[in-house]
């Protein structure tokens, strides 16, 4: 996506809701295996892992997607388990920057 405006718009999309957001087969694969590990992780099977390689996934992206969910999944919950507040120059979503980006 060469226009920024675009690209954004599909940012807000993919964050506001994934599954309508208009994403690949194999972007859309690898959001259901994301959302199945942080939300229902005890009901995976092989079968999750071959709907990732039917989508062209190999072993190293599978690896790589499930170590860099379960770390967000982690630090989400240190920083919640502890109290941590968000900084205060992160913009929450949806708020406009003001000025030129």
């Amino acid at each position: 996506m060469d226009d920024p405006q675009e690209a954004d718009a599909y940012v807000e999309a993919v964050a506001r809701d994934w599954r309508s957001a208009p994403l690949s087969d194999s972007d859309r694969a690898l959001c259901e295996f994301a959302a199945k590990l942080t939300h229902d992780q005890h009901h995976l099977t092989p079968a999750d892992l071959d709907a990732l390689r039917t989508q062209g996934f190999d072993d190293r992206a599978i690896r790589d997607a499930v170590q860099v969910v379960g770390y967000f999944n982690y630090i989400t919950r240190i920083a919640d388990g502890l109290g941590v507040e968000p900084e205060d120059f992160i913009r929450p979503w949806g708020q406009q920057l003001s000025g030129p980006r």
